[in-house]
């Protein structure tokens, strides 16, 4: 079980080190095959920190072009979550019946029970081929799924071709208004970013293994398989989870390496939450008053801001 903890490291320092630390692992803590849990946060700190200083030492693009990359990589998972339940339905042909998330018609799907209106494809499908171009560093072939999302958006066609807006409910924990394919800020943003990488020599552009999109099936099979929406209140607080945990590796990778690059997803994300928010304010869960979920979604760009200030100003003492 140690050698997962490896996995937070890039291959490099794995290469190098790794039977290093599994050898001190087993010495400090003989006879177990996982680590006390202090133990674990500082190795994934530490992962976290490794990869985030090889990222920056890769100078083989501009730090803002990889921000840019990563806003659109998130602003693609966050178009895709409202739909996980449904494109993992139509891709296994499943009836969800009554546990249908807000779709018309029970779901639109042709094979569904009782009276149906048959559409073609799942909107879903858009943010998910999106997200998988991205990955793999293509966004010539993420931009028209951008640009389909707007069109999707905007006309009535489009929402026969791949169902109604979607999803009615709220985002993430009651902290913010609906994002469904109608909004068109999300949809928007995504494209603009995906045409900035397409048009900036897209040759340059990272690419990530498929095995980053483990989690993404996973999150289909819980939504999906468990037949658990969007709005219940588990999914709701794993989203949190995640979340929190992501803002947290972006504040150590800024603080630990002082470069701007995670600034932009952070602020991509949090913009589009925001106006959602300022123009649909009724559309609160009023889990939390209405400044408090402004201050944490903005709170996060200052606190990145700082750290990177921190980091820059020890490196010149130094």
């Amino acid at each position: 079980m140690n050698r997962l903890l490896l996995a937070v490291y890039p291959e490099p320092y794995r290469s190098r080190q790794g039977e290093e630390v599994l050898a001190c692992l087993s010495e400090a803590y003989p006879g177990r095959s996982w680590p006390p849990p202090r133990e674990v946060a500082a190795l994934v700190r530490a992962g976290v920190r490794a990869r985030a200083r090889a990222v920056v030492d890769d100078t083989a693009r501009p730090w803002w072009l990889d921000g840019i990359h990563l806003a659109a990589l998130a602003l693609a998972a966050l178009a895709l979550v409202p739909y996980l339940q449904d494109v993992w339905h139509w891709a296994l042909r499943i009836d969800p019946g009554q546990h249908a998330i807000a779709f018309h018609f029970s779901g639109w799907y042709p094979w569904a029970e009782g009276p149906t209106r048959i559409r073609l494809l799942p909107y879903g499908l858009l943010p998910l081929g999106c997200l998988i171009a991205l990955l793999r560093g293509r966004p010539w072939i993420a931009l028209p799924a951008a640009a389909a999302m707007i069109w999707a958006g905007t006309t009535s066609q489009g929402r026969t071709l791949f169902g109604d807006e979607g999803k009615a409910g709220l985002s993430y924990y009651g902290l913010g208004a609906p994002l469904t394919a109608r909004d068109l800020v999300l949809s928007g943003t995504l494209c603009a970013a995906c045409a900035v990488l397409a048009f900036c020599r897209p040759s340059r552009l990272r690419r990530r293994s498929y095995r980053w999109l483990a989690p993404v099936v996973l999150a289909m099979f819980v939504a999906g398989g468990l037949h658990i929406i969007s709005v219940s209140p588990a999914f709701q607080r794993g989203l949190f989870v995640l979340e929190v945990a992501a803002l947290l590796a972006a504040w150590a990778a800024t603080a630990a390496t002082g470069d701007h690059r995670w600034l932009i997803p952070v602020a991509a994300v949090a913009f589009v939450r925001t106006q959602a928010i300022v123009v649909r304010p009724d559309a609160f869960m009023q889990s939390f008053p209405d400044l408090v979920v402004l201050l944490l979604l903005i709170a996060p760009l200052p606190a990145l801001a700082i750290a990177a200030q921190r980091r820059q100003a020890q490196a010149l003492a130094e």
